[in-house]
This record gives C-alpha cells, structure tokens and sequence, in this order.
C-alpha cells in the first residue's frame, strides 16, 4: 500500500520537475538531479502543495576520489504534512560548486558550511561561506579521501619549552606495515 502511493507520486514529480532518475528505496523516495536544476527543485519541493518538503533533515556529502564528479551531495527532506522523506543527489566535482539552499531553508546554512569545511564543496550565493569545524588556518579538507589520516601537523606538548608545539609530521614512508594478527586471542 504504502509503496504503491510512493510508486505514483514519485511518478507526479518525475513529470513536474527535471530529474535524472527517481528511485524508490524503502520509505523513501530517492532522487538524483542535474547541478543546474537544483535550486529549482528544492524550491519546488519546498513549495508545492502536493510535496511542502518544509524540513531540511541534513545535507551530507560522499567522495568517490575515482570518478569524475567525485562527491555526490544529499540533501534529506521531510515532508511533516504527508509523512513522507525524499532524499536528493546531486554530483559534483572538486572544481565546480553547488547553489546555496539558504534562501530556501534557513538550516541549509549550517549544513552547507559544514560540507565545505570537511569536503571543500563550494556553495554559491551563501551568505557566510567559513570554516565551522576546524580551525581557519587548517589546511585540506580532512573528510576527503586523498586527505592524509595523520593529518598535516602534529601537535604535543614540549617540557623543555613549556607550552604546545605544533610541528609538521613527515612521513618517511609511502606505505605502512601493519600486523594483522588478532592481539586478543590466546595462544592455543
């Protein structure tokens, strides 16, 4: 019952607005958009009065190094009215930026600040576009997958200076060497 009504709805929306596929994954419908069409689209789901997705749950991103447009964004809506989730994706690259969503959802500020400071997505049009997570000085951004897991710096605490030391870590080698042995099982 419930997938039958997804089933036909999202079969509405595909004939309102320009999607590139539409999915329907468990309670949810998914959808997957052209970087051009997207503020429109948010502005249409928002807007509509068979959709009124007013609620902006999150925007999350996910980097595929490989490809060529390597993050794929998402955006999760909720509709309150219907009771119904939609999440939409949009690619893009490391060059290319989004439109902001600010002027559409006000949570979409924070959101799409913490996607820049993690992953470096630019968002045109945002109002406050700076780092939230990390410091303004840090350099890279650390959810990406070619970002080092050591980072950049290493920060301690030196006794003979008496104060915090931030120094660059070098890495002497390429590739680490680690023993896979389970250390908690007992010698039989």
């Amino acid at each position: 019952m419930l997938y039958a009504f997804l089933f036909s709805y999202a079969e509405k929306l595909s004939r309102k607005i320009p999607l590139e596929n539409i999915l329907i994954f468990g309670n949810e419908i998914l959808c997957v958009c052209s970087k051009k069409n997207l503020k429109f689209i948010l502005f249409f789901l928002s807007r509509f009065s068979y959709s009124q997705f007013k609620v902006l749950s999150y925007i999350s991103a996910v980097d595929y190094p490989e490809k060529n447009n390597r993050f794929e964004v998402v955006y999760d809506l909720l509709s309150v009215k219907f009771n119904t989730r939609l999440r939409l994706k949009v690619f893009v690259n490391e060059v290319s930026g989004l439109p902001s969503a600010c002027s559409i959802f006000q949570a979409a500020n924070w959101y799409e600040r913490e996607v820049w400071d993690l992953f470096g997505i630019f968002f045109f049009d945002h109002p406050d576009l700076r780092r939230i997570l990390t410091d303004y000085g840090f350099l890279g951004f650390p959810l990406r997958k070619d970002f080092p897991l050591s980072g950049f710096t290493e920060v301690r605490y030196d006794v003979l200076q008496k104060r915090i030391v931030c120094d660059p870590i070098e890495l002497t080698q390429d590739f680490r060497v680690f023993d896979f042995t389970n250390t908690w099982k007992q010698g039989v």
